[in-house]
């Protein structure tokens, strides 16, 4: 199982409403809005990540308010 975050600029004031939806999407695990550079970070696992992060952001980048996104898979 492969662990990925995703990190997620949104536009101004939108953060607290993307990290919950972000949450609803299926398989992640908790979306956060944080402080820093991004705006959201979300956490997911994934069998398979190359496929499974393509899925998940294209999803991510429907959501009205995302900007952008940089992910990360966790190296074990």
């Amino acid at each position: 199982m492969h662990v990925i975050f995703v990190l997620i600029n949104t536009k101004p004031g939108k953060a607290f409403e993307v990290a919950k939806k972000v949450s609803k999407i299926e398989k992640v695990k908790a979306a956060y809005a944080v402080t820093g550079p991004y705006d959201v970070i979300a956490y997911f696992e994934a069998e398979e990540p190359i496929a499974d992060v393509k899925k998940m952001v294209s999803k991510i980048h429907e959501i009205d308010g995302v900007e952008r996104t940089s992910t990360a898979i966790a190296v074990h």
